[in-house]
């Protein structure tokens, strides 16, 4: 029986969703015969936690379903065990990059690939809890229809299934790598209010998270096609391509891994960074990795924090810091894409943590005046807008060298973790 992990880390008030992930679950069971363990990785306060194992409670039981509901406390002690048992050094510092005390999206979801190995799976399908099925002729339209069973199987296998075909021939033997899609709704940054209040402004700031020395027609391109996803139109019927999967098609509230990807690399375990999770995508394309991408997009929505006295400028942060990551990532970028399969892949078109721990530490050496132009095209943007965003902008001036230090100390880390990780999950999966 294929075994798989249908994962959830989660840290605000989110019973709904658990509820409708659970119906997932029993879909995948039902339809493809698939073991499920349902993981819940929650990071609320104590109240919404105790409002989440009610409704985990709750769940009829499913057979095939497996529920495991783990509060940081339970994640944390797992992590020392494990990090103790791979005999690593730094043991501390490994720690803390898997759970550390601020948001970070990479070691979220790093968390539910270690987990998924010991659990014994053989993928992980990803799901965010600020996010809703759609729904079509009364049915909730479930993304794991499409996500199994092809993952680790020869591409060559699902070109029965899939609508299209767009793979180069000469691939069909590597194994499938992803299946996923992307979401409809609000955009999946919350910074509609932005382009309300200024679309000159909103341009500025959204396109500087292209590579510094594009020209002007390719970053308006860009700034169109951001954080869009697949739009608004609802879901009609099935479609699916089997392809190399272009990452600004899929979006990680949407999204499964075959064993073979997350289990040799894992996320960038950045803090308070949006994007950081979206590595290994970039990754499973420069590879040259089939993939199967599909039309059940995920309904995305913002929840309310985001907006309030305390959460607005704590999620620009966020935003700030992704535009300054970028100054690395497009350099590691650049260097997997001219890798290719030769140098990204080893004999079983299994992905090297060794090559890519290589080119996140190059990274970190690299010169930040373009980072350094970018805060300040960020801070003439934000005054144009006034009121909170000029505090905000106030922030930021207070915060710019660390800033500026934080976005290569986050490659570093990751570099460190990439090295680790072989050896975090042999000691995961005993």
């Amino acid at each position: 029986m294929n075994r798989v992990c249908l994962a959830l880390p989660t840290n605000r008030a989110c019973s709904a969703t658990l509820t409708a992930l659970h119906a997932e679950a029993a879909h995948a069971v039902r339809n493809f015969g698939a073991d499920v363990q349902l993981l819940i990785l929650d990071s609320a306060d104590a109240r919404t936690r105790a409002a989440h194992a009610d409704t985990v409670a709750a769940l009829a039981p499913q057979p095939g379903v497996t529920v495991h509901h783990l509060d940081e406390e339970r994640q944390r002690a797992w992590l020392r065990r494990t990090i103790t048992r791979s005999g690593l050094p730094e043991p501390d510092r490994l720690l803390d990059l898997m759970l550390p005390p601020a948001v970070s999206y990479g070691a979220c979801t790093n968390r539910a690939f270690l987990l998924a190995a010991s659990l014994g799976c053989h993928s992980v399908h990803r799901r965010d809890s600020d996010s809703t099925y759609q729904v079509h002729a009364g049915e909730p339209v479930f993304p794991v229809h499409h996500e199994l069973p092809w993952l680790g199987r020869p591409a060559t296998e699902a070109t029965a299934t899939v609508t299209r075909t767009d793979l180069d021939p000469a691939l069909a033997h590597r194994p499938v790598a992803l299946a996923g899609a992307s979401f409809i709704g609000e955009l999946s940054v919350d910074i509609a209010e932005i382009r309300r209040l200024d679309e000159a402004v909103y341009h500025d700031v959204v396109g500087l998270w292209a590579p510094g020395d594009w020209p002007e027609d390719r970053r308006r391109a860009l700034v169109e096609e951001s954080f869009t996803g697949a739009g608004t139109d609802p879901f009609t019927d099935d479609h699916s391509t089997l392809t190399v999967v272009d990452p600004m098609r899929v979006d990680m509230c949407n999204i499964a891994f075959d064993r073979a990807v997350y289990e040799r690399v894992p996320l960038p375990p950045a803090t308070d960074t949006i994007g950081s999770d979206y590595f290994l995508l970039h990754l499973v394309h420069d590879a040259g990795l089939p993939g199967i991408l599909h039309n059940r997009h995920i309904e995305n929505f913002h929840t309310p924090e985001r907006r309030t006295d305390t959460g607005f400028p704590a999620y620009q942060r966020r935003f700030v810091k992704f535009l300054l990551s970028m100054l690395h990532f497009h350099h590691v970028y650049d260097r997997m894409a001219a890798e290719g399969a030769a140098g990204l892949l080893d004999a079983d078109h299994r992905v090297r943590p060794d090559r890519v721990a290589r080119l996140v530490r190059e990274s970190t050496t690299l010169d930040r005046t373009e980072n350094i132009w970018r805060l300040d095209r960020v801070d003439t943007a934000y005054r144009k807008l006034g009121g909170r965003y000029t505090k905000f902008a106030d922030q930021l001036a207070e915060e710019r060298d660390e800033l500026l230090d934080q976005a290569a100390r986050d490659m570093e880390d990751f570099a460190f973790l990439t090295e680790a990780w072989p050896a975090l999950m042999e000691a995961a999966r005993t």
